[in-house]
């Protein structure tokens, strides 16, 4: 195996760990009023739909829920 002749300085290594840069990213831009409401509108529509197919989808969940038409087509069906 390769050996090191000189020591590894330590203290170096640990001053790194914790090293914190002069240099500060510029300020964010602050979204002006229309993006705001854009991005609530986008967030409602995006919540309506999930909760709109929740609640039309919810009754073809259910256990032993049959639209009428599906039970006369299957007793139809069974009676041949």
């Amino acid at each position: 195996m390769f050996r090191r002749r000189e020591p590894v300085p330590f203290a170096f290594v640990a001053e790194a760990e914790r090293y914190r840069s002069n240099i500060t990213p510029p300020p964010r831009e602050r979204p002006s009023r229309t993006q705001l409401a854009g991005r609530v509108l986008i967030g409602l529509t995006v919540t309506t739909g999930l909760v709109g197919a929740l609640l039309f989808g919810m009754p073809s969940l259910q256990p032993g829920a049959q639209s009428p038409q599906h039970a006369q087509r299957s007793e139809a069906s069974t009676g041949r």
